[in-house]
């Protein structure tokens, strides 16, 4: 078995659902987006307002086909925990990515600008955190005790801030542009959600090409869109790398966005082979047009240790186990490397509980092309891997390894994206959590791949400790990725929307890694640098995304309704299946 590359995985094509739009098709659809690319950026606030409008109502009609579809592609039974995740990951935060865009359109229209929900402040060194969450008392009713923040690039400061949000509302481009978006193949919000970004954030019309993996979701998308398809503004395409690199070079895209692989945006930019090596040495790319990118992960999650209950460390696993099993395993975000303190009193039973939640996590179908063989190349690096579920062909068991060694900056587990059903523990040696916290900041950002996102799992008590406070507080200053989550999965940072969603900036071309840009960003700021999103140590009830909610998929379809129509009447309902969950 050969070692996989580094960075995030090499993905095979997958077989085509639906025939590949013709280079005709595709001519004509870009044609038609780019004669009224002018038009859209001369369009007004208030019919901006009436298109979201338009869209929520047809979102809402095509939710439950589209939740249907995508289970069935999947291998998801209803009325299970997988089934919920394609509610949330789906048609429910599209939705609420709607009335996010919509309500901040509303305030440029009244007020000049985005209304925040909270006061900015200014950090110890200077930069600028503006709070995103929670929005309204929507938000602090369904995610009591959670927040979120976007740290802003040092050029902003707090006077300045105002004049850094919605470029394209204070000083509209004369000219529009055509954006070719290339959907990601396993959450099928992330498509939608980037041509949402590029539709009402940056003011272009978009071409969304489908990846084979989920293109049976196109006319869902085409559906729930369709005010923007009847005006020309948005069109579906299909078809796989041969129909890619065709949008890539047509004269008539002006801008590209990637959810996908560091792999695939090298071939965009760079091409393939011994050329593309030469191109990238000389700074030449193949492609160069604008790009932003998001291309995965090897995510962290940073354990504090502190003085933790038997019921705190099962909560806590189960998060964590949550952030792996979730849609199969193929997240960017999806939980890869657990660090842990060597010598903390509580590590044995704390992973002992995530073996546990593993076991009893129901085993899911490895629907991602080459799901097996990326997992056979982790066993073969680890022999050892406690593998929980059926094995055998066309299976793929969550897969955890441990014990392993931080000093083995080359080990299979640090340098490569799984992208499958496995996970694994890293101990470090340090005398007491303040020394940990600094070397888990070190290992995570010089060790492993990918600047996405990250968490760090702190007890309050430990908090507390003046010393140790101060040194989370410093950590996710420090930590290099574009969200840090504290005490959650950092994926809450993708779906609460109003956050941030991007690498960390700063990677040239020629060095991408996680990626280049923000997506979502609804308040519109023009210089994000880093989402901050903090909930407590424990959650009651069972958050709607743990493996074990027995009423996600409950919860899914009421929140796709109070997203749609929003009323606190429809709060004390979706609050009984939660407490049932």
């Amino acid at each position: 078995m050969t070692a996989l590359q580094h960075g995030s995985a090499a993905i095979p094509e997958a077989k085509a659902s639906i025939p590949p739009t013709s280079h005709d098709d595709i001519d004509e659809a870009l044609a038609i987006l780019s004669d009224n690319a002018d038009a859209w950026v001369k369009t007004s606030i208030d019919e901006r307002i009436r298109i979201l409008d338009e869209l929520v109502a047809s979102t809402h009609r095509v939710a439950e086909r589209w939740v249907r579809a995508a289970c069935d592609a999947k291998g998801v039974r209803r009325g299970t925990p997988g089934e919920g995740e394609e509610w949330l990951g789906g048609p429910v935060v599209v939705l609420r990515n709607l009335q996010l865009l919509k309500r901040s359109l509303k305030d440029i229209r009244d007020s000049g600008s985005p209304k925040l929900p909270g006061e900015p402040k200014v950090l110890p060194d200077g930069q600028v955190e503006a709070p995103v969450f929670p929005t309204d008392a929507l938000d602090k009713l369904l995610f009591t005790g959670f927040s979120a923040a976007i740290r802003q690039n040092r050029s902003v400061t707090k006077s300045s801030l105002r004049d850094n949000m919605g470029e394209i509302y204070r000083n509209p481009p004369t000219q529009g542009r055509v954006s070719l978006v290339l959907g990601a193949g396993n959450v099928s919000s992330i498509g939608p959600m980037d041509a949402l970004h590029k539709l009402f954030v940056e003011g272009e019309v978009v071409v969304l090409k489908m990846n084979p993996v989920n293109e049976y979701l196109g006319p869902f998308m085409d559906e729930a869109f369709r005010e923007l398809v009847r005006l020309g503004y948005f069109r579906v395409v299909y078809g796989g790398a041969k129909e890619g690199d065709y949008l890539c070079t047509h004269e008539l895209v002006g801008s590209i966005h990637i959810t996908g692989s560091d792999k695939t945006f090298d071939a965009i930019v760079w091409g393939t082979g011994a050329e593309a090596a030469d191109r990238k040495r000389r700074g030449e790319p193949r492609n160069d047009k604008p790009i932003s990118s998001e291309l995965g992960n090897v995510s962290p999650i940073i354990v504090v240790p502190g003085p933790w209950t038997d019921e705190e460390i099962e909560f806590q696993a189960t998060n964590i186990a949550s952030s792996l099993t979730n849609n199969a395993g193929f997240n960017c975000n999806a939980t890869r490397v657990i660090v842990t303190q060597s010598s903390w009193a509580k590590r044995g039973k704390f992973i002992d509980a995530i073996k546990r939640a593993f076991a009893r996590a129901e085993q899911r179908m490895p629907y991602y092309p080459g799901a097996e063989e990326r997992q056979a190349a982790f066993l073969e690096a680890h022999p050892q891997a406690h593998q929980f579920g059926p094995r055998g062909e066309g299976k793929v068991p969550w897969t955890m390894i441990t014990d392993l060694d931080p000093t083995k900056a080359d080990d299979i587990c640090f340098t490569t994206e799984a992208w499958c059903g496995v996970t694994s523990e890293v101990p470090l040696d340090a005398d007491d959590p303040v020394a940990f916290v600094e070397e888990a900041v070190k290992f995570s950002n010089e060790t492993l791949w990918g600047t996405l996102s990250c968490s760090v799992i702190v007890h309050p008590k430990t908090m507390k400790e003046p010393r140790v406070g101060q040194a989370v507080e410093k950590a996710i200053g420090d930590l290099r990725f574009g969200s840090v989550c504290v005490n959650h999965w950092a994926a809450l940072a993708y779906a609460l929307v109003t956050p941030a969603w991007g690498a960390a900036p700063g990677h040239p071309k020629e060095d991408i890694r996680s990626g280049n840009g923000f997506v979502h960003n609804t308040y519109l700021f023009d210089k994000p640098e880093k989402s901050v999103i903090r909930g407590p140590f424990v959650v009651k009830p069972k958050p709607a995304w743990f493996l074990d909610n027995r009423t996600s998929h409950e919860i899914g379809r009421k929140l796709c309704d109070l997203y749609a129509n929003p009323s606190l009447l429809k709060v004390p309902s979706l609050l009984f299946s939660a407490l049932r969950g």
